[in-house]
């Protein structure tokens, strides 16, 4: 870790069991479809379509089963502990040096990774966002503060959080920030690494969905330059590899040395490290994802919009919306729950401070799924409108 970090660093590892926050009922994550049916009652459903987990519906890539079959012999072996040749493609393909990589099992790992390293110390999380940063946070005795994005766009006021620094030791930002699928802008994520440098405060971005925005300047420079940064990286979710676990962190190299003390021997299996610089490799893979991706969020977010519902602006693989009026938990999981039942399976936001289930995120899939998502949505809503009108309702 850098000079002025120094001090702030752990050797030791977490115990303490995670307090459960709200929505514990609920299911954490996406994905886990028995758990969101059992919590609606409706366990009986049959699932024809998920939207829940946000991963690429191109993939995975189709060359993938024949690598693996080939790979198998190499599952007696222990993987290379410093995984060179995984760090080294994804070093080329930052064009950055390969001491400032660390390959990590998923993106989760690499955020333990960073909470195990400041044990002890005070996190600021701006919300609604990735709740593993808070759970990470409580499984190494980190003292959460909370700064909320504002209206429902989802603005981060940067001067406001700079202002928050001073007695904080970490701030966790998510870019593109999920739930919302907003993307804070270079300028502001430069203004924030300046008071962070002031503040001797570590900023960590998780770019976890990064690979599926628009193109912009990476932040890569800014680690270079020694700014007080990490990044946080997943090949999860653009290669469609939930299974295979599969992600990086980028810093200096001294961070990347001390943050490596704190990961398990051998935590990224040998055949998820050795598929890295073939799928970096797939140029159209990537090329194909990129076309379909901008096409269809245009034409996903432009549908819910024309039915009426309230729509965030995503620079992800998702859409945040909720029905039209102000937030209600009631129609948010009414419309989670009238989905459910025709088998179709999304993000509920009960797990978000701040949007604690008003909201729904749909993760983009192609085109006839897209279509079929937003017919059930036109259904629900002439239902709920009608209803409300027989009630007298103004929505």
């Amino acid at each position: 870790m850098t000079s002025t970090h120094t001090r702030h660093l752990s050797d030791t590892s977490a115990s303490q069991t995670p307090t459960q926050g709200q929505g514990s009922c609920w299911p954490d994550h996406g994905g886990q479809g028995a758990t969101l049916l059992d919590r609606l009652g409706l366990s009986s459903v049959t699932p024809t379509m998920d939207v829940s987990a946000s991963l690429n519906p191109l993939g995975p890539p189709a060359w993938l089963a024949d690598w693996l079959a080939r790979a198998m012999n190499e599952v007696r072996h222990y993987p290379d502990p410093e995984h060179r040749d995984a760090v080294a493609a994804l070093a080329a393909s930052l064009g950055i040096a390969p001491p400032s990589v660390v390959l990590t099992n998923g993106g989760a790992e690499a955020i333990h990774l960073v909470a195990r390293a400041y044990r002890r110390t005070r996190a600021l999380i701006i919300e609604p966002t990735f709740g593993e940063y808070a759970r990470a946070c409580r499984l190494n005795d980190i003292e959460i503060e909370r700064l909320q994005l504002s209206g429902d766009d989802f603005r981060l006021d940067v001067e406001a959080l700079s202002a928050r620094l001073a007695p904080v030791d970490l701030v966790f930002v998510c870019r593109p920030n999920n739930p919302t699928g907003t993307r804070l802008p270079r300028s502001d994520v430069e203004a924030l690494v300046a008071a962070a440098r002031r503040s001797d405060t570590l900023v960590v971005i998780d770019e976890a969905f990064v690979d599926f925005a628009d193109d912009e300047a990476p932040l890569t420079d800014l680690v270079e330059q020694g700014e007080p940064l990490v990044l946080l990286r997943s090949l999860t979710k653009f290669y469609a590899l939930a299974g295979l676990r599969l992600g990086y962190l980028v810093a200096s190299p001294q961070r990347c040395r001390a943050l490596q003390h704190h990961q398990v021997a051998w935590s990224v299996n040998g055949l998820a490290a050795a598929v890295v610089p073939e799928l970096l490799a797939d140029g159209d893979f990537a090329r194909r994802t990129r076309d379909w991706l901008h096409s269809e969020r245009a034409y996903l977010t432009a549908g819910l919009r024309d039915l009426g519902l309230t729509v965030v602006d995503s620079q992800a693989n998702f859409v945040l919306f909720r029905p039209p009026g102000q937030p209600s938990q009631a129609n948010g999981e009414a419309l989670l729950s009238y989905l459910a039942r025709h088998g179709c399976l999304a993000r509920h936001t009960h797990t978000f401070n701040g949007l604690d289930g008003a909201w729904i995120r749909v993760a983009l899939q192609r085109r006839a799924d897209n279509d079929r998502l937003l017919r059930w949505l036109g259904d629900w809503l002439g239902d709920w409108l009608g209803d409300a009108q027989s009630r007298g309702e103004n929505r």
